[in-house]
């Protein structure tokens, strides 16, 4: 995705999700975009990879991107890079039209970053990298975040990131590095909604980025299901699902909801001609267990 050159990206400040409705998408129903801190767009909307793997995983990719998506997500951790590169090697749209997003797990590639960076590389091979998180914190987190800061100077890396940082650890680590991260891509949904994390993180000018947006494996369906959800769904004719990443969108974040089934990859990014009330956006956060479904 495009630098926009002079920016001043503050967060989400420069994409107004509270009025998205009211924009235009673009061919396909592309979801409209926010300005990272680094001065690139990013879309405003997702597909997540986690736990997809070979055809399937490569069917998925392209079914979203002929849907309109322009963020595709993976990781190391995932084991998809290489069929996540050939989907956009064959999907026959320009490669500068796609932001991918992939992540340096802790241990081994955190002691020798260079080289787990270089093989993100090789392994996507699609000329560069949009974004490149750490995975979750650990040792030598900041000795692998001071190298990714060389690929970006490379220009082989656009912009960094980090996955599964809170308030102190956000804190603390900033001060070690040169660039600010532009993106923080945590657990959250209707019953584990980050309220004191996200307005942290975005008042830093960082952008939040939700994984299991529609609360993660196994509990997708409770979710899903949920009656207050299930009632504002039905007052906009949309699916619960639908309804959910409204709100995400509607908090200032980045929603990267998994599938691999098309009618389901169709219905996430179909959530830009609604609006949540305040009241709907108030009976959600109500919702909020703090009941965390992964252990990051």
């Amino acid at each position: 995705m495009k630098k926009l050159l002079g920016a001043l990206a503050i967060g989400a400040a420069l994409f107004d999700y509270a009025a998205c409705a009211k924009m235009a998408r673009g061919a396909n129903g592309n979801a409209p975009v926010v300005t990272l801190n680094s001065g690139y767009e990013m879309p405003a909307l997702g597909l997540g990879t986690y736990s997809l793997h070979g055809e399937t995983c490569k069917n998925a990719v392209k079914s979203a991107l002929s849907q309109g998506y322009r963020l595709i997500d993976t990781a190391y951790m995932y084991g998809n890079e290489t069929e996540i590169g050939e989907a956009i090697r064959e999907s026959g749209i320009p490669r500068e039209e796609i932001f991918v997003i992939t992540k340096i797990y802790p241990g081994e590639q955190f002691a020798n970053p260079e080289q787990a960076v270089q093989d993100s590389l090789d392994r996507l091979n699609i000329g560069y990298i949009d974004m490149m998180l750490l995975h979750h914190p650990g040792a030598n987190d900041v000795k692998a975040y001071k190298a990714i800061e060389k690929f970006v100077a490379q220009g082989k890396i656009r912009s960094i990131g980090l996955s599964n940082w809170y308030i102190e650890e956000i804190d603390d680590f900033i001060a070690q590095v040169k660039i600010m991260p532009a993106l923080v891509q945590n657990e959250i949904h209707p019953y584990y909604q980050e309220q004191k994390v996200v307005p942290h993180i975005q008042n830093l000018g960082i952008v939040m980025q939700a994984w299991y947006p529609l609360g993660g494996r196994g509990h997708t369906g409770a979710l899903l299901s949920d009656d207050t959800i299930a009632k504002i769904a039905k007052a906009h004719g949309v699916s619960s699902a639908q309804v959910i990443l409204r709100w995400h969108l509607q908090r200032g974040i980045v929603p990267i909801p998994g599938s691999s089934n098309p009618a389901h990859i169709r219905e996430n990014i179909s959530v830009f001609d609604f609006a949540l009330t305040d009241a709907e956006m108030n009976t959600i956060a109500a919702l909020d267990r703090n009941e965390k479904h992964d252990w990051y």
